[in-house]
C-alpha cells in the first residue's frame, strides 16, 4: 500500500494534530538522534584506526580507506536523499537508513577481514549520506523561518557532542577491551532512533508519481568520486606520472564533466545545478567544501599527531580532542542564535579566521609541547568551526526559495562531505610527501655532517659504558640516528600539513564575504 498523501495520518499536519506543539521538538530529537548515531561511527573509528590497521594486516593505502570509503559513499549517497524522500517519505528513508547502519556496525564489529571492513565503512558512510541532509530537511519542515537558526543550533550542539565524546570514548574502549568494541558503542542511540522514527517521521509528503531515478546520473558520479580518490590514494605509491594514476584521474574527469552536463540536461537530476545560480547559495557551497576539507581533515590528522608523534595512548589522543568538542557544543548553541538576528557571513568569516590561526598554533607542534597546550589550540579551532557550520546551513537555505530547499538541503551537505574526502585524502598525501621530503633533507644532514659526527661519537661512547660490544656499537648509534631522524621527519610533515590546513581556511574568507546576498523576494530597505 502506498503512503497517504500529505493530509493522510502520516501527514506533518496529521502529527501536529496528534503531538501538539511539541511534536517539532519531537520530530527533531529523532533526527538528532540517528544523526548522531552516524556521527559518532565515524569519530570513534579514528582513534582505534592504528590498532584495526594492525589487526587486519592493513596498509597505508588501505587503512586509509576506512576514513576515505566512508566519506566518499557519504558524500555520494546524499544526492540520492531528495530523491529517496520524495519516492518512499521521511518515515521510510529514515527507518531503512537506520536498519542498514546498525547491520553494516555488527559486520563491522564482528569481522576479522580487511576487505569486509572497507565494506562494512562504506555501508555505514551511505546511510550517513541519507541521514544528515533528511535532518536538515525536516528541521526546515516543521520550524517556521524565525525560529529555524536557534532549532539548526540546539539540532548541532547534540551533532556537535558526538565527535567531542566520541574518540576519548573509543580510546577507553580500544584499551580496555579491543577495537571490536568502538563499532557497537553507536548501536544503542541508532535502535532508539528507529523506534522514535516509526512514531515520529511523517511518510510520503509528495502527492501523485514520484520522479524516475537517476541511474546515469548516479552512475556517473560514483565513478567520478571512486576514481578520483583511487588515484589520489595511489599516487604516493605508484607514482603520479604512473600509467594506472594518470588513466583513474582522467577517467575521474571525465565522469565528473558528464556528470555535470547530464545533471543540467536531465528531467530528474540527483542534483539540481539550479540552486548554483543562486549567489548566496554557491558562495555558502564553497565554504561548505573547504570546511568540509578543514574539519574532516583535521580530525584524521589529530589522533595520528598525538599518537605517533606524542606518544599518547589512544585514551590519551581522545581525550585531547574532548575539551574542544564540548566547548564547540555551546559554540552552535549561541552560533545558531546569531544567525536569526545577523547576517551569517559575519561569524563565519570570524570562524574560519580563527580556525586558521588555530591551525598556525598546531603547526608550531613539538614533541615537547604539553598536552594541554595542544588540547587548548585544538579548542581554539573548534570554537572556530563551531561559529561557521550553523550559519552555513541556515545562509545557505536563506538563499534559496522555499521550494528548492530540499535539493539545496542535499547539495550543501555534499559539498560539505566531498570537501572532506578531498581534505582527508590530500592531507594524508601532502603529509607523507613533506615527511619524505623531510627525511631526504635530514637524511643528507646526517651523512658526514660535523652534528651528525659528534652525535654518532657521543652515543658510541655511552653504549660503552653500557657494555655493547665494539661489532655492534656502530650500528647501534647509526640506527638510533636513524630513528631519530624519522620521528623528525613525521613531525615536520604533520606541521606541513595543519599550516596547508589553515592556508585554505583563509582563502575560504573571500566566498564567505560573498555570502551577503539577500534571499529571493527580500526588498532593499528604503
Amino acid at each position: 500500500m502506498s503512503d497517504p498523501g500529505p493530509r493522510g495520518p502520516q501527514s506533518v499536519e496529521a502529527l501536529f494534530a496528534r503531538y501538539g506543539p511539541q511534536y517539532r521538538w519531537w520530530v527533531a530529537l529523532t533526527a538528532l538522534t540517528g544523526t548522531v548515531s552516524c556521527i559518532l561511527s565515524s569519530t570513534i573509528v579514528v582513534v582505534a584506526q592504528p590498532d584495526i590497521m594492525g589487526a587486519l594486516g592493513m596498509g597505508h593505502e588501505e587503512g586509509q580507506l576506512l576514513a576515505t570509503g566512508f566519506l566518499a559513499a557519504n558524500t555520494g549517497f546524499m544526492l540520492l536523499n531528495a530523491w529517496a524522500v520524495e519516492r518512499f517519505g521521511f518515515r521510510q528513508t529514515y527507518v531503512w537508513s537506520i536498519a542498514l547502519f546498525i547491520a553494516a556496525s555488527i559486520i563491522a564489529g564482528l569481522t576479522n577481514s580487511a576487505m569486509v571492513m572497507v565494506a562494512a565503512r562504506i555501508a555505514q558512510g551511505a546511510t550517513a549520506g541519507l541521514l544528515q541532509p533528511l535532518s536538515m530537511q525536516i528541521i526546515f519542515l516543521v520550524f517556521p523561518p524565525e525560529r529555524r537558526g536557534t532549532a539548526m543550533g540546539m539540532f548541532s550542539f547534540g551533532v556537535v557532542m558526538a565527535p567531542a565524546t566520541g574518540p576519548a570514548l573509543g580510546g577507553v574502549l580500544v584499551d580496555a577491551f579491543s577495537w571490536h568494541a568502538v563499532f557497537f558503542l553507536s548501536l544503542p542511540t541508532a535502535l532508539l532512533g528507529l523506534v522514535m522514527g516509526v512514531f515520529f517521521m511523517p511518510g510520503r509528503l509528495a502527492s501523485g508519481p514520484a520522479k524516475p531515478f537517476d541511474w546515469l546520473g548516479a552512475a556517473l558520479l560514483a565513478v567520478a568520486i571512486g576514481m578520483l580518490l583511487a588515484g589520489l590514494t595511489e599516487g604516493p605509491r605508484e607514482g603520479w606520472l604512473s600509467d594506472t594514476v594518470i588513466t583513474q584521474l582522467v577517467i575521474a574527469a571525465v565522469a565528473s564533466a558528464g556528470f555535470i552536463a547530464w545533471q543540467a540536461i536531465t528531467p530528474a537530476p540527483l542534483m539540481n545545478l539550479r540552486v548554483f545560480a543562486h549567489g548566496g547559495f554557491a558562495a555558502a557551497a564553497l565554504v561548505a567544501f573547504i570546511y568540509g576539507g578543514a574539519i574532516f581533515g583535521s580530525t584524521y590528522l589529530l589522533p595520528l599527531l598525538a599518537q605517533l608523534v606524542q606518544g599518547y595512548t589512544p585514551t590519551r589522543s581522545g581525550l585531547l580532542l574532548m575539551p574542544g568538542g564540548l566547548v564547540v557544543a555551546f559554540v552552535f548553541l549561541v552560533a545558531g542564535r546569531l544567525s536569526d538576528v545577523i547576517p551569517p557571513w559575519i561569524p563565519i568569516t570570524l570562524g574560519l579566521a580563527i580556525f586558521a590561526v588555530s591551525s598556525w598554533l598546531i603547526g608550531a607542534v613539538g614533541t615537547e609541547t604539553e598536552f594541554w597546550t595542544l588540547a587548548i589550540w585544538i579548542l581554539i579551532g573548534r570554537i572556530g568551526l563551531g561559529l561557521v557550520m550553523p550559519n552555513m546551513n541556515v545562509g545557505a537555505m536563506r538563499a534559496l526559495p522555499p521550494s528548492m530547499i530540499g535539493q539545496g538541503a542535499g547539495a550543501i551537505n555534499f559539498c560539505r562531505m566531498l570537501g572532506g574526502a578531498f581534505g582527508t585524502n590530500l592531507l594524508a598525501v601532502l603529509l607523507e610527501r613533506r615527511t619524505q621530503y623531510h627525511a631526504d633533507v635530514l637524511h643528507g644532514a646526517l651523512e658526514g655532517g660535523p652534528i651528525a659526527i659528534e652525535t654518532r661519537r657521543l652515543l658510541e661512547g655511552l653504549y660503552t659504558q653500557g657494555g655493547l660490544p665494539e661489532v655492534i656499537r656502530r650500528d647501534a648509534a647509526q640506527d638510533f640516528m636513524l630513528r631519530m631522524l624519522e620521528a623528525q621527519a613525521m613531525l615536520d610533515g604533520f606541521r606541513d600539513a595543519f599550516l596547508a590546513v589553515g592556508v585554505i581556511c583563509l582563502a575560504a574568507l573571500l566566498p564567505a564575504v560573498t555570502m551577503r546576498q539577500r534571499p529571493p523576494g527580500a526588498t532593499r530597505p528604503t
